[in-house]
């Protein structure tokens, strides 16, 4: 008798390989910076601090994106993103990536002059070429990243310069 079930007939390959499940998204700053492998969970607790630290007075800390950042909250700017409707202004980001950690800040992306500020102290200080993108900064390696040039970088932008600096560059037609 011939098997006529599709059960004996081998899958055909899709080519695509498998994938690894993704880990939990968190739902909290905490339980982010908790849920670091320990290799990167000092570096990016000190980067958290820091930036904490040197922030002026006004953004906040939330999730977003995947990843903490900080942010001018809707009660400053009940306007918010314009991108996403009803969400907080983004300003910063701070992000462990698979192979990196980045840095977002929107300040450099939107101010050719803090960006130029930012890109000649990164030559001074740091050990390599910076990697940047348009707001994005990758470093490779934990021990790369000068956490007071970041320090330095977050001082520069207050809330209210922030706002008027994405309502010039970004919010057309408000």
């Amino acid at each position: 008798m011939k098997k006529t079930s599709s059960r004996s007939t081998p899958k055909k390959a899709t080519g695509r390989k498998a994938t690894a499940p993704k880990r939990a998204a968190a739902t909290d700053p905490d339980a982010y910076f908790k849920a670091l492998p320990p290799e990167r969970r000092a570096v990016m607790q000190e980067l958290r601090a820091a930036i904490a630290k040197a922030l002026p007075k006004g953004f906040e800390e939330v999730m977003a994106y995947g990843m903490p950042g900080w942010v001018v909250p809707l009660s400053t700017y009940p306007a918010g993103y314009h991108c996403t409707p009803g969400s907080p202004l983004p300003f910063l980001g701070l992000a462990s990536q698979k192979s990196h950690i980045a840095f977002y800040h929107m300040g450099i992306y939107a101010d050719p002059k803090l960006l130029a500020w930012f890109t000649a102290e990164a030559a001074k200080r740091l050990p390599k070429k910076l990697d940047m993108g348009k707001s994005c900064v990758r470093f490779k390696k934990p021990e790369d990243i000068c956490v007071p040039l970041i320090a330095d970088l977050c001082r520069r932008m207050t809330p209210t310069q922030w706002i008027k600096l994405y309502e010039t560059a970004f919010r057309k037609g408000k």
